[in-house]
């Protein structure tokens, strides 16, 4: 259950970060509200998460797949440019999400 809760505060995080972009710094009232309330729901689930799992890897797998996920999303919403260096970059901190939860998961 709290990789799912760390599961549910990333995808929070990406729909709130998603709305800061179409916010246009806080002046459309809508996506303004998103990025508040995903913002807010997210840091809510990863404190639930943190009852289990250990800080360090929690933070840095949220940060770091949402870095990924918002990446990836900018390519595929915002039609952002998607280079080889940047592509192996994302698939580093894939692999580096991926070898956090299973370091985690060996140890506790």
């Amino acid at each position: 259950m709290p990789w799912f809760l760390l599961a549910l505060a990333i995808v929070a995080e990406v729909i709130g970060t998603v709305a800061l972009k179409f916010s246009l710094g806080f002046t459309v009232f809508m996506p303004s509200l998103i990025v508040a309330a995903g913002y807010g729901v997210s840091i809510w689930f990863l404190a639930l998460a943190l009852k289990v799992i250990n800080l360090g890897t929690a933070y840095a797998i949220w940060a770091g797949a949402g870095t990924a996920l918002v990446a990836l999303t900018g390519v595929i919403l915002f039609k952002e440019p998607m280079t080889i260096l940047k592509a192996a970059c994302v698939g580093f901190i894939i692999l580096g999400v991926f070898g956090l939860h299973f370091a985690d998961a060996k140890t506790g």
